[in-house]
């Protein structure tokens, strides 16, 4: 059985059980190996994957300057591999590669909608080319042997058409891939409208109507999701199986655990964990006399201490585990982990000059200093 069926099938955390399938969306730039740590560390969700990678690249001559972008941990599994292209023998050759390094799965984007990405007639230009779409699903799970195969799309391209979307919806459905992730916004409107939950909600009755065994494809849906009450909430409107959540969890690795129970014994030793290191590194910075109860100091979720320990930690992680990569991808996620605090956004400016992690070491511990 693959993982998604066993997802479905309830096997996942306590304090999930009854809700629906939570999954973390992969992100160019965002969800690479050092991130998911740290989401898998704080708030794991039920599956995660990686950024996208291009087919392309990988049955080139230049694999190796991509393979860095699937590395992955144990303690991120079930963990996907994502995908994008438009030659079926590339899928085919890419699947048998993601396969050897040990996925759980594999996922392909027809729902990207960049601009260097569409010239190729991958990502969200394959909604306007159902044949090649299928034929690359076929070649997916062929080279893919038994890992289950799933796909990322949305509701259109230039518009939502209600017809031609329930086309390409049944064209992806009748390839029987193990999952379809439907992001509800079409290309065009990019993340720049609400999404439309309402036409999820009608993806799951053509899925339905199309199949109601225990083996059909399962439906997430994406978009808008702003929390784990957020998820549950659209789950019962819309009928999916799972949702995936995406720039939520910006800064906020510990999501996954939010709306449930909030002293859950993982989280409370990450807790614990972030506490006793911003205390240890005071010590060893000889700045005694403030920080009383380091514990009860960070419990809240815009507590700078917090945010601010998980930062320099995923800092340090990324340059780490990201060797080769420009320090300034890491500060897309700075935004977000530095607000919701006085002092915040003169900190931010300060942080966005640094250069390395330990440029923001310096910086985080001579704030915290200043506000004990």
């Amino acid at each position: 059985m693959n993982f998604w069926k066993k997802l479905k099938n309830k096997n996942r955390p306590a304090s999930r059980l009854g809700g629906p399938i939570l999954a973390m969306a992969p992100m160019a730039d965002v969800t690479d190996a050092a991130f998911r740590r740290i989401i898998a560390k704080y708030g794991k969700p039920d599956v995660m994957f990686t950024e996208f990678v291009s087919c392309d690249g990988l049955c080139s001559s230049g694999r190796k300057n991509l393979l860095p972008i699937l590395k992955y941990s144990e303690k991120e599994r079930p963990i996907v591999a994502q995908i994008f292209g438009a030659k079926p023998e590339n899928f085919y050759e890419s699947a048998k590669i993601i396969k050897k390094l040990g996925f759980d799965g594999i996922d392909i984007n027809m729902g990207c909608p960049d601009k260097k990405v569409l010239k190729q007639g991958a990502g969200a230009a394959l909604i306007n080319n159902p044949k090649l779409a299928r034929e690359i699903i076929r070649q997916t799970k062929r080279g893919a042997g038994k890992l289950p195969v799933s796909i990322k799309t949305r509701i259109g391209y230039d518009k939502y058409d209600k017809k031609e979307f329930k086309k390409w919806l049944m064209a992806l459905l009748e390839e029987k891939p193990a999952a379809v992730t439907i992001h509800g916004r079409t290309k065009k409107e990019m993340s720049l409208v609400p999404a439309h939950w309402d036409t999820i909600a009608e993806a799951v009755k053509t899925r339905n109507k199309f199949d109601n065994s225990k083996n059909r494809t399962l439906i997430l849906g994406n978009g808008d999701v702003k929390s784990v009450a957020d998820a549950e909430e659209k789950t019962k409107i819309s009928g999916v199986d799972g949702v995936m959540i995406g720039r939520a969890v910006f800064g906020n690795p510990w999501l996954f655990y939010r709306g449930h129970e909030l002293r859950n014994s993982v989280f409370e030793i990450a807790l614990r964990s972030a506490a006793a290191r911003v205390k240890m590194i005071f010590q060893q910075k000889n700045t005694s006399g403030y920080f009383k109860d380091s514990y009860f100091a960070i419990q809240s979720y815009s507590s700078p201490y917090l945010k601010l320990s998980v930062l320099l930690e995923h800092a340090k992680l990324f340059e780490k585990i990201n060797k080769g990569k420009k320090f300034d991808v890491m500060k897309k996620h700075f935004k977000s982990y530095v607000a919701g605090f006085p002092g915040a956004k003169e900190l931010r400016i300060k942080l966005m000059a640094c250069q390395n992690a330990k440029e923001v070491e310096k910086i985080i511990l001579a704030f915290l200093q200043s506000i004990c």
